[in-house]
């Protein structure tokens, strides 16, 4: 087995400039000044991932209005993300990583125990990046239900 990338608080949040559900190129310097929600799945409109993105959703105002923007990055190629954001009305910025190197480097993709297999595949992670573009909170091996829920708490929001 080989070890994954593990970010950690006070590292520095690896860079990225990906496609979002529109095709428009979104970066994470995009939000310096601001802290950042950036959150990895494994796959659009896959129950767990519609419930986690749903989540986000319907605790996006909260979330906004305590200086927190959200963004999502899974493999998924644009279209499918803008199938999944039309088909459940999400309001955050989906993006597109289908050759993995963002999910690489900030540690959510790799080997993972799935039923009892090692597999390779998308690591659900989320992480908080504050207004530097710093690692504030990492988190792997999350729950899609009930992790926003969780989040909010740990954040106080």
């Amino acid at each position: 087995m080989t070890e994954n990338i593990k970010l950690s608080p006070g590292d520095a949040a690896p860079e990225f400039t990906l496609p979002d559900a529109g095709g428009k190129e979104v970066s994470l310097s995009d939000f310096r000044g601001r802290k950042v929600i950036v959150y990895f799945y494994p796959a659009a409109s896959t129950p767990g991932c519609t419930k986690q993105a749903c989540d986000f959703r319907d605790s996006l105002a909260e979330l906004n209005g305590a200086g927190l923007d959200v963004v999502g990055i899974s493999p998924d190629k644009p279209a499918k993300l803008a199938k999944f954001r039309d088909a459940e009305s999400l309001t955050f910025p989906l993006l597109s990583d289908p050759e993995r190197t963002t999910l690489q480097a900030w540690g959510a993709f790799g080997e993972k125990k799935m039923y009892g297999k090692t597999v390779q595949g998308v690591i659900r992670s989320t992480f908080l990046v504050d207004e530097e573009g710093k690692i504030e909170v990492a988190q792997y091996n999350v729950r899609a239900t009930g992790h926003v829920a969780k989040l909010r708490r740990d954040l106080s929001v």
